[in-house]
């Protein structure tokens, strides 16, 4: 399983997430992929989940098919996302 958290680096949201990420990481033992919506990658993540509210966390396999995903300023508890990660 994958996990990309689509967000905006330079936005009121950024710091939040990327304590959301640190956070996921330590206690969780996952490292979650932060992409800069201000990229080309992150712009092609976004069109092809479908991702219209940022930061978005979306959840893959490792083949990339779409699992879980979350949108907006309200991020999901850690333990909601890491369950899709099992």
């Amino acid at each position: 399983m994958k996990m990309v958290i689509l967000y905006h680096p330079v936005s009121e949201q950024a710091r939040k997430v990327e304590e959301f990420a640190r956070d996921f990481e330590r206690t969780q033992h996952v490292k979650p992929e932060l992409v800069s919506l201000e990229t080309k990658e992150g712009a092609d993540l976004a069109r092809v989940y479908d991702a219209v509210q940022y930061p978005a966390i979306i959840v893959t396999r490792d083949d990339g098919s779409h699992m879980k995903q979350w949108e907006g300023e309200k991020l999901p508890l850690m333990d909601e996302v890491a369950a899709r990660l099992r």
